[in-house]
């Protein structure tokens, strides 16, 4: 796999962490603007997949990402924001009280590889998809290092998240691919 080298400035970071806010709030009905504002640099523009992810005192509130990208960062990241909010089906739509709590998480992917030999795969740089019999899972970098995780615990689980045996992973049939991201 290439080294990922998007790398985000403190101003891009900020604007994007702006941008979830604001999703968030137009979603809730608090802030009239339903647009997104124009980024600051034309990094925010490119075509790469990112994942939102929200927290309430550490605890999952919801997730939801796009692992390719279907535009525009900047647009990305304001859609994944209202859909791990609203849309996330293993929670109820965000509230204003859980509003002022929440913590969010922005993940920016690098493109998409297959993995060539999972004896490679290094926890915390890589993400994980699964892939057979038209079901997959992903999990994000983060995921294995925030459970401690070792390599093949990591594998297994992606497995898992997949609704594949846990040792799918060692069989030819099951597709891997892992990426890196950028998360802040």
């Amino acid at each position: 796999m290439s080294d990922f080298r998007f790398e985000l400035t403190d101003e891009e970071k900020q604007y994007l962490k702006g941008l979830v806010v604001q999703a968030i709030s137009s979603g809730l009905g608090m802030d009239s603007e339903t647009t997104q504002p124009e980024p600051p640099t034309d990094k925010l523009r490119e075509h790469l997949g990112a994942f939102v992810t929200l927290k309430i005192g550490g605890n999952l509130r919801g997730c939801i990402g796009n692992v390719l990208g279907s535009g525009p960062l900047y647009r990305t990241v304001w859609d994944m924001a209202l859909s791990a909010a609203f849309r996330d089906p293993r929670f109820p739509p965000l509230n204003e009280t859980e509003f002022k709590r929440v913590e969010y998480e922005i993940s920016i992917l690098s493109p998409v590889e297959p993995c060539p030999d999972p004896k490679l795969v290094e926890v915390g740089r890589h993400g994980l998809i699964m892939s057979r019999s038209g079901r997959s899972g992903l999990l994000l970098p983060q995921v294995p290092v925030e459970w401690s995780w070792d390599r093949e615990t990591f594998l297994a689980q992606t497995c898992n998240k997949a609704g594949l045996p846990r040792d799918a992973w060692k069989d030819s049939d099951t597709d891997i691919f892992w990426f890196e991201a950028e998360v802040f």
